[in-house]
């Protein structure tokens, strides 16, 4: 009996040995473990201990006491025990096992959890500073845009300012060069008026050589003249009377529709194609002699230049 007990116990410590490995490698199967040596000897304890309870009822007198009754059933019952122990083992470890398993797989499990938990942490955390950055960009282009704007606004202020200034020039440098065009155009026409008036008073002379002489230099002047836009104009004696070209010496108003001209006084003038001064005339015959330069001539040159 000695050995059986050795055996069974090796049995057991092999059996509560299982549940220490099960995490890294689970045993075979029941089918498996038939041919072991352990589930041999377990089976031959359990035949030999039924044998045993056979022989102490056999050879023990008759009737058999009852402390050999209860000596038999133990080892039936021992032998019974010792034949479902490594099932009911195994049975165990398997529950044991699957436990330890669907833990395993419950740990693997919230490990991948907690890797995508992580995950997500670096995500969210990578997203925030995405964010920031473009608020932060955001910012930056709002300020530009802003600044901009100020940029362009102070530039067209800039550009009014100089447009304004030189508007301001320019209508100076016009007006400087009017009032210049209306003084050397006042100077010409009283040149022209002089020479005119030189002319006349040779006419009246009686000298034909002088006249002549006279009449070449008042073309050549009249010439000069007429280069820059200034022309002279003088009626003949005896062309009608026009008002608009036309201004009587003598400042007479009930002028006839037949009235004719008698004689030019001072001449008129156009400037550019626009009537300057019109033309000094006499209808009639002065009764007195007129001078030879008439005082309004140059007065009215200043009037027409102005204007």
């Amino acid at each position: 009996m000695q050995p059986l007990r050795q055996r069974t116990l090796n049995f057991e410590l092999w059996a509560f040995a299982l549940p220490s490995a099960a995490m890294s490698e689970r045993p075979e199967t029941r089918l498996a473990r038939w041919p072991s040596l352990s589930l041999v000897v377990c089976l031959a304890s359990a035949a030999v201990l039924d044998y045993g309870a056979w022989l102490v009822v056999q050879h023990s007198p008759q009737p058999i006491s009852i402390w050999v009754a209860v000596a038999a059933l133990a080892a039936v019952g021992a032998a019974a025990w010792v034949a479902i122990y490594p099932f009911a083992t195994d049975a165990h470890n398997g529950t044991k096992l699957d436990e330890l398993e669907k833990l395993q797989s419950t740990a693997n499990q919230i490990q991948n959890l907690e890797k995508v938990a992580t995950q997500i942490t670096i995500a969210t955390a990578q997203w925030q500073n995405v964010q920031e950055h473009n608020a932060k960009a955001i910012e930056s282009a709002k300020q530009v845009s802003e600044e901009m704007s100020q940029e362009a606004i102070r530039f067209a202020e800039f550009m009014q300012r100089a447009n304004d200034t030189e508007k301001a020039t320019l209508r100076l440098e016009v007006e400087k060069l009017k009032r210049a065009e209306t003084d050397w155009l006042q100077v010409l026409v009283r040149v022209l008026d002089h020479v005119y008036a030189l002319h006349r008073a040779g006419k009246h002379s009686g000298q034909q050589n002088l006249v002549d002489q006279l009449a070449h230099f008042q073309n050549a002047c009249r010439d000069a003249a007429r280069r820059i836009g200034l022309v002279a104009f003088a009626p003949a004696a005896g062309d009608g009377f026009e008002p608009g070209q036309h201004q009587t010496a003598d400042g007479r108003k009930d002028i006839p529709d037949d009235a004719k001209v008698f004689e030019t006084v001072a001449t008129g003038y156009t400037f550019q194609g626009q009537l300057l001064r019109p033309a000094l005339v006499l209808l009639d015959a002065p009764k007195a002699p007129l001078p030879l330069q008439p005082a309004a001539a140059p007065d009215a040159a200043d009037a027409g230049a102005a204007s």
